[in-house]
């Protein structure tokens, strides 16, 4: 379906002219994120005082990729000619597994975890990515934009956020 509405955005700008781009955004992560996303998950987890951290597979690769950069990304783009029927990855250009994002989430927040592969959680091998990482040069050179924060500051932002709202996270439950 995304796909689709990628080729029907750009038939659009093709047939008539329309000013579209398709922006492609990566992992996008940060404060008010929804419960059902692995970082708020292993974020209100640790904060909660569980000493045992559900999760499901610890391997794939993610380019996670601040809220705020994020929404400069679909702001460079808007405001570019030159992005006009392109397609746009926005996205950090860096991966990192989720097991390296468990670890430097018990390092912010100081407080360590045993994590245990909950099976429920794990994805169905025929439908998961083990490597997801954005290219995103195409919006560099287009646009001049770049992302801003760091994993280590992002995280920090968001641990800050999920500490001031650890209730509305329900952190025992597994949300799907």
């Amino acid at each position: 379906s995304k796909i689709g509405a990628d080729k029907l955005a750009e038939s659009y700008f093709l047939s008539f002219g329309v000013p579209v781009a398709t922006i492609r955004p990566f992992n996008t992560y940060g404060p008010r994120q929804s419960a059902r996303a692995v970082i708020p998950a292993i974020i209100s987890q640790i904060l909660s005082g569980q000493r045992v951290l559900r999760l499901g597979s610890l391997a794939p690769v993610r380019d996670f990729n601040y809220v705020a950069d994020t929404v400069e990304g679909f702001l460079a783009v808007a405001r570019s000619d030159a992005a006009l029927g392109e397609v746009i990855n926005v996205g950090a250009g860096r991966g990192v597994s989720i097991g390296e994002t468990v670890a430097l989430i018990q390092s912010l927040i100081g407080s360590q975890v045993d994590v245990v592969t909950d099976d429920q959680r794990v994805r169905p091998e025929a439908s998961e990515v083990m490597r997801l990482v954005c290219g995103n040069d195409k919006a560099q050179a287009l646009t001049g934009w770049q992302p801003r924060h760091s994993l280590r500051d992002g995280l920090a932002r968001t641990i800050d956020y999920v500490r001031e709202h650890l209730d509305d996270y329900k952190p025992g439950l597994y949300h799907l």
